[in-house]
């Protein structure tokens, strides 16, 4: 799948960042760099970063527009760890190596605050996250993630609230326990991958928008060239970062991820004591359902609320409406709220909800499979295959045990299977 365009999709992030956005040229000449990092998001302005830094000359080729895609879509809630689990981590690369990446994780939170701190960038910053279960069998997922957190990863931080508690962080008859986490936060991410990006430009990093990757030849002993329509990088290293739409561009990575669309909606303002009144502590929030849902307040004091998810393309008709009924289910007293905003986008999973991170003869590099929980193991992705690039670290190798089978039938047969597969786990939401 390939999806671009000019324009920002009609979601409440443009419309509150229209004062920093600003258009970049495309490419419009030949070029000889370094490295060329393909796609604006998360992963591939956090690696021209740490390659700028290195003192490497650095272009970034965009098909559509700086944080296009899910890097400046996403519900914004910054969390520790990896989408696949811990444990599944260790069984590929052992205890000692997934507690590195556990670790790795939290400086990441780290480090993009100190991005934040150093280029100034002001994007909604809340700290705190809370994780709560709908289904009261699954408090138990939630203790054992406390439990395991101590002593398996060295974390002690995570606080658990019972149900007679719950109301003082989430006021809704909803939920059953939750756990918070004082690492956790949430911004506004358009915003921040704006900033981000000027922040890659004042390294020296070139980045170019509108300009589409036709695809690229490594030439064996030479230089690869990326096309970019008529025009041509030529580059030592190439990074493809481009998660959900890397489509033709490299068919057998595309073919071990499934794009899937998820989709979020943003209430009218509702006032500060309302939005108190719902989330005291302003917390970040998502469930533990197998389809699960997640929200939490801007800084104008609306609910911003995700959830559902398709695997055979296309949006809901009347989102809005079908966003309320979701905010009602954990908010009654919101049933009629006006909802201003509504819109969708796609992830990239892989079939196992495993990182596929990796590197080819020491010249192509990647990073996909984020599996929707993109913002801070992005930042971990790029330290790892930008450290392999050069030569500071191996951490890169220790993902290659990881198989990540292609989907059978490519995206439309992959798709169908997937969506067959999630019904049996919607279902079990429910019993």
């Amino acid at each position: 799948m390939f999806r671009s365009s000019p324009e920002y999709v009609d979601s409440y992030y443009a419309a509150t960042s229209r004062h920093l956005q600003s258009n970049r040229p495309s490419l419009q000449e030949d070029l000889d760099v370094d490295v060329c990092v393909v796609g604006a998001g998360f992963f591939g302005l956090y690696s021209a970063l740490e390659l700028a830094k290195a003192g490497k000359r650095v272009a970034v080729v965009e098909a559509s527009r700086v944080g296009w895609g899910a890097s400046g879509r996403n519900g914004g809630q910054m969390i520790i760890g990896f989408p696949c689990g811990m444990q599944r981590l260790k069984g590929v690369m052992g205890h000692d190596r997934a507690k590195r990446m556990f670790e790795a994780s939290r400086e990441a939170v780290a480090d993009i605050r100190g991005i934040m701190d150093e280029h100034r960038i002001d994007c909604d910053l809340v700290q705190g996250h809370l994780e709560v279960a709908v289904l009261p069998r699954r408090i138990a997922d939630l203790t054992g993630w406390i439990e395991e957190c101590v002593n398996e990863w060295g974390y002690d931080k995570l606080q658990f609230v019972q149900k007679k508690d719950m109301p003082k962080y989430l006021n809704s008859a909803r939920f059953q326990a939750g756990i918070i986490d004082p690492e956790g936060c949430h911004i506004h991410p358009l915003k921040y991958v704006l900033g981000l990006a000027r922040a890659v430009e004042s390294h020296g990093v070139r980045i170019f928008e509108q300009s589409k990757v036709d695809g690229y030849v490594e030439n064996r002993g030479d230089r690869i060239e990326v096309k970019v329509g008529v025009h041509t990088v030529r580059c030592d290293q190439l990074v493809l970062a481009t998660n959900a739409y890397v489509d033709k561009l490299d068919r057998k990575l595309a073919s071990r991820t499934l794009p899937v669309g998820t989709f979020i909606g943003v209430t009218a303002p509702l006032g500060e004591a309302l939005a108190r009144s719902l989330i005291p502590h302003n917390h970040a929030v998502y469930d533990n359902q197998f389809i699960l849902e997640y929200f939490r307040m801007t800084a104008d004091h609306r609910l911003l609320f995700g959830g559902k998810c398709t695997y055979l393309g296309g949006t809901p008709s009347n989102l809005k409406d079908a966003m309320r009924v979701n905010i009602a289910r954990a908010f009654p007293r919101l049933a009629d709220v006006q909802m201003d905003y509504a819109w969708g986008g796609h992830i990239d999973i892989t079939m196992r909800r495993m990182p596929d991170w990796g590197q080819r003869d020491g010249r192509v590099f990647w990073a996909q499979g984020f599996c929707g929980h993109g913002l801070v193991p992005t930042r971990v992705a790029a330290r790892v295959v930008t450290d392999k690039m050069l030569a500071k670290s191996d951490e890169l190798d220790w993902f290659a045990p990881i198989v990540n089978p292609p989907f059978p039938g490519g995206e439309a047969v992959g798709g169908l299977m997937q969506a067959v597969g999630m019904t049996y786990y919607r279902v079990r939401d429910f019993v």
